[in-house]
């Protein structure tokens, strides 16, 4: 095969989402992966609406959104008793075009990323693994062995370790994965079954013994658990499902007619040093993993190959210096050390076997929860929070000028508003472009588009409302927008030399990426 521009390893979610975004931009690039096939087995379970919001920028939205289940309520269960119930409705009306969360498990993303990466012309190389590699001039050179033990050198510009937890990358890079283990063990597995708590919704059981959450599944009586094994069963090796604790299924009248997989494994919170070496890049669980809480995981790592992939593509395209990689660590590494820190609190709170905190889980929290889900304000820093909209990289070189509440560096607020002919739309569908673009909210800027058409950047002025407003907007100010939809700077007065002159650093001019 020819030599790539871009090589992955690692064919999850991440590096899938790295090759597709590449793939559309016209990037020459190989994934491989070390197993046979795609996953059909998983821990990650929930998709939110960042993410989505990604995968319409890929056009690929509408079949994740399609067949698979949206998280509307969770009840809390506690000592064979419903305690609370707490609707999640449409939180983020007004913030996104997706104001839910979806059941969308990585087993079944990998399968749906794989066959539009095939329709884009890319196969990926099963049971390939990386065996070494060294920076070589202006590239990688990068040793691969197949099943059958034949090696091959392969020569790329940049080398992506997508490839989990024990990265190989990360390990020839020597770069320090600094953390730790949590002591309890975690069983999830996936069952065919019957009862009150397969309503549709997400349910949870909080115990003294026993911790049980139960997710909904495509199909009727299907659920996915996750649960904490018993302290007395830690230690012992080869658990399975007769393990698990039958009290906590008989209090919650469970029929469980069949199990049709089912896994332990043990939680871990650590951040690589760094995610970024010369040539070579870490993303998703290679450069950080933690705590299962708010379905962060995946998520972060679908994000962290969109940061690289735009960036990646505009380099290589020639559309851009180097040194734009540059803002690829600092922009991610941040938020992956907040992250972890913030997983690693709730996570040790929800698991702790003191007597404080069983007391707060089990007598505060059922009260607590469903009176503070009626304040507007809550639910919609809620959904802000754990959908990954208010990710924000504030101290990126790429990111200048607050105006309002929308600042550079923020994700794009999103706003309806009506065309030309009356029909509604939102400012999102421009970012189908994956390109650099300038949007103003309020009047025509003839100067504004001028400059824009000069250097070939789509200009979009969308009529001034109080939807925008109330979204942070500026009227006719200039918000410039990265292809990831993230505002890059603002200007308030929409000025065409300060725009330009910031663009003059990281594009250069008359390039559409």
């Amino acid at each position: 095969m020819a030599d790539p521009q871009v090589l992955i390893v690692g064919g999850g979610p991440t590096g899938l989402v790295l090759a597709l975004w590449l793939a559309k931009a016209g990037i020459p690039l190989r994934i491989l992966d070390k197993t046979d096939a795609p996953g059909t087995t998983s821990r990650a379970i929930v998709m939110h609406a960042r993410n989505l919001e990604f995968y319409r920028q890929l056009g690929i939205e509408r079949i994740a959104i399609d067949g698979v289940v949206e998280v509307t309520a969770i009840n809390l269960w506690r000592r064979a008793k419903h305690v609370a119930r707490v609707a999640f409705g449409n939180l983020g009306v007004k913030i996104s075009a997706y104001p839910y969360a979806l059941i969308f498990t990585q087993d079944l993303q990998e399968q749906m990323l794989v066959e539009q990466l095939k329709l884009a012309g890319v196969n990926v190389e099963r049971e390939t693994e990386l065996v070494d590699f060294a920076f070589e001039g202006n590239g990688v050179s990068a040793e691969l062995r197949k099943k059958s033990g034949e090696r091959e050198i392969v020569k790329a510009a940049y080398l992506a370790g997508c490839d989990g937890g024990r990265s190989t990358v990360r390990q020839k890079l020597g770069i320090d994965f600094p953390g730790g283990d949590y002591a309890d063990t975690f069983y999830v597995g996936d069952i065919q079954g019957s009862g009150p708590v397969f309503n549709g919704e997400m349910n949870m059981a909080l115990d003294e013994a026993d911790f049980l959450a139960i997710f909904p599944m495509k199909g009727q009586g299907k659920a996915r658990l996750v649960g904490a094994v018993r302290k007395d069963l830690h230690d012992k090796k080869d658990l399975s499902w007769d393990d698990v604790s039958p009290v906590i299924l008989r209090d919650l009248k469970m029929n469980v007619e069949e199990v049709k997989w089912f896994s332990t494994y043990r939680v871990h919170h650590r951040v690589a040093a760094h995610f970024q070496k010369q040539r070579a890049f870490l993303l998703g669980d290679a450069a950080h993993v933690h705590s299962p809480v708010g379905g962060q995981g995946m998520n972060t790592g679908i994000g962290d190959a969109v940061n690289l992939a735009w960036k990646l593509a505009a380099v290589l395209q020639g559309a851009s210096e180097a040194s734009l990689l540059d803002t690829y660590e600092p922009e991610r590494i941040a938020f992956a050390r907040r992250l972890v820190a913030t997983t690693d609190r709730v996570f040790s709170f929800m698991s702790s076997r003191g007597r404080i905190a069983k007391q707060i889980r089990f007598r505060v929290v059922p009260r607590l929860l469903p009176f503070l889900s009626r304040f507007a304000a809550l639910r919609r820093f809620l959904f802000r929070t754990v959908s990954q909209i208010a990710i924000k990289y504030p101290q990126s070189p790429l990111s200048h000028g607050p105006s309002g509440t929308a600042k550079g560096g923020e994700r794009l607020p999103w706003v309806e508003c009506a065309d030309a002919a009356g029909k509604t739309m939102d400012n999102y569908a421009s970012l189908a472009t994956r390109a650099w673009q300038v949007h103003r909210y309020g009047d025509a800027a003839p100067a504004l588009k001028a400059m824009c058409d000069n250097r070939g950047l789509r200009c979009q002025i969308f009529p001034w409302s109080v939807d925008a407003k109330q979204a942070g907007l500026k009227k006719n100010a200039a918000y410039i927008v990265r292809p990831d939809g993230y505002i890059a700077i603002v200007d308030h007065d929409a000025d065409p030399a300060r725009i330009s002159a910031y663009l003059d650093k990281w594009m250069k001019p008359r390039t559409s990426l």
